[in-house]
């Protein structure tokens, strides 16, 4: 009896170790979770975000985000003073999900689809800043704290958060005096945006519409785009799209006060204006920045329907049509 208690108190002591270092591991390598995006039900409103932008997490733990947005975004860790590279190259070059950062190699999406998830590990302490390569002011910040220090949230606190961020980003609150036209009634606005500052970075608010989609002028008139985003680029494109975006298309000149200009004579023209967007925000320490290009001027000289698009987020409904009177 006495044989049997013993090998019935072992098992019993066996099994308390077992679940504890079962317990013990899973808190060591807890699994995170956190989203990339947001939109409106019609996907105008955008929401250029991690959301939270700012978690607290052990060494050893890991964190997947999750696409929630059509428009594309990336996870990217870059090393410190690294160069922010384009989003079609990457770190250079795209990592695996699941990957490992601890601040000595960069780890980067290529751009994600909503509904896309990647998983980074993190194995060392230190705090590391989370960018997205396709939207500037699009940030947020790791902190990755030594096992043996308490954690000041939960998960739940961070599904509150981001659900409060989604929230607030998505408001239209600016969007009634956007929608009246600037300067001459043949104006249009092109888009919207907001960059709000948080504790753990910044996030973009963003309308990636035509505030007047539909222009009615006579031949002879001129239309003007103006980009009213202060981060988010957008084209105006008639016709086929190019396969660069960024750069205008040959028949596009430049007007003395830096705005460029184009001529469309036939509903089967091809004209694009290229990246419309402002300069970018000035840093204390570094070069000025020149001008952005922000307007985009096109004459029309033929009576027709010209349908237009931003080439950069038609996906998300934002086009437009000129129609020329007579």
């Amino acid at each position: 009896m006495r044989i049997f208690g013993v090998r019935r108190l072992s098992a019993i002591l066996f099994w308390v170790l077992a679940c504890a270092v079962l317990t013990l591991s899973s808190v060591a390598n807890a699994q995170w979770q956190a989203t990339v995006g947001a939109q409106s039900t019609d996907k105008g409103r955008q929401a250029l975000a991690f959301l939270p932008n700012e978690v607290w997490i052990h060494a050893g733990d890991n964190v997947t985000w999750t696409a929630d947005a059509d428009d594309i975004h990336t996870i990217t860790f870059l090393t410190s003073g690294q160069i922010r590279p384009p989003f079609r190259v990457g770190c250079p070059g795209f990592s695996a999900s699941g990957s490992s950062f601890d601040g000595s190699t960069c780890v980067s999406t290529p751009p994600l689809l909503k509904g896309q998830t990647f998983n980074v590990v993190f194995p060392t302490s230190g705090n590391y800043k989370l960018v997205c390569l396709v939207h500037e002011d699009m940030t947020a910040v790791v902190h990755v704290l030594d096992p043996s220090t308490p954690l000041p949230h939960d998960q739940s606190f961070y599904d509150k958060q981001a659900a409060d961020e989604r929230r607030d980003l998505l408001a239209d609150a600016d969007e009634g005096q956007a929608h009246e036209r600037e300067g001459s009634p043949n104006s249009v606005k092109v888009g919207i945006g907001e960059i709000v500052a948080t504790g753990g970075g910044h996030q973009t608010r963003s309308l990636v519409r035509f505030l007047h989609p539909e222009t009615v002028i006579h031949v002879g008139d001129t239309v003007e785009w103006t980009n009213h985003d202060p981060v988010t680029p957008h084209t105006i494109t008639f016709g086929v799209e190019p396969q660069d975006l960024f750069d205008p298309s040959a028949n596009v000149t430049v007007d003395v006060d830096g705005a460029r200009h184009a001529t469309i004579s036939s509903t089967s023209d091809n004209v694009h204006s290229g990246f419309i967007v402002s300069a970018p925000q000035e840093r204390l320490g570094l070069a000025q920045a020149p001008l952005g290009v922000t307007r985009f001027r096109v004459t029309f000289t033929k009576p027709g329907t010209y349908p237009f698009i931003c080439a950069l987020h038609d996906n998300l409904g934002m086009k437009g049509r000129i129609i020329v009177l007579p």
